[in-house]
């Protein structure tokens, strides 16, 4: 997978290299930035954070359960912490998903709104879509196909913004 930032750069999944993988906190995260200074990455705990200008793409991982819940909500609010416009979660690769992993997802999206940060997911995968339809997550947090769709998507109530039903 690609992710596209709006100057047309792109970063793949998995170049950031194994030596990035193992740090933590916001005092020895590197940043890797293209020339142009629009997006740039950081690792943050275990989950790697693609920042587009305002908005922090953190990448989930293939799956999200009692497991790691706990370290997936860390991360996000790590980033919630650093002041985000805008928090995607790039739960694309995410194969399973938990009522643990739901609830982690609940209460970043609490925090982040609390602080003043739209938070929205990127998912692409009908289990988790599935998951997140039985549990009306996705009325409360905006839902997105693919992370570049949910950049470009509208403000606004989650309603409004695309959701996992896409029947008509």
């Amino acid at each position: 997978m690609r992710l596209v930032n709006p100057g047309g750069n792109h970063v793949r999944r998995g170049e950031l290299g194994a030596s990035v993988a193992g740090l933590k906190g916001p005092e020895v995260r590197p940043a890797y930035s293209s020339g142009n200074r629009r997006w740039w990455v950081v690792p943050a705990q275990r989950h790697p954070v693609l920042w587009i200008a305002r908005a922090a793409v953190v990448s989930a991982p293939a799956e999200i359960d009692a497991r790691n819940a706990g370290d997936v909500l860390a991360c996000l609010l790590a980033v919630i912490g650093e002041g985000p416009a805008t928090l995607i979660v790039d739960m694309t690769t995410t194969a399973f998903c938990d009522s643990a992993g739901v609830s982690s997802l609940v209460q970043a999206f609490r925090r982040a709104g609390a602080s003043g940060i739209e938070m929205r997911l990127a998912v692409s995968r009908p289990s988790v879509r599935r998951v997140l339809e039985i549990t009306a997550v996705d009325q409360l947090i905006g839902t997105y196909p693919s992370v570049p769709a949910s950049l470009i998507g509208g403000m606004g109530p989650p309603e409004a913004q695309p959701s996992s039903n896409t029947s008509g």
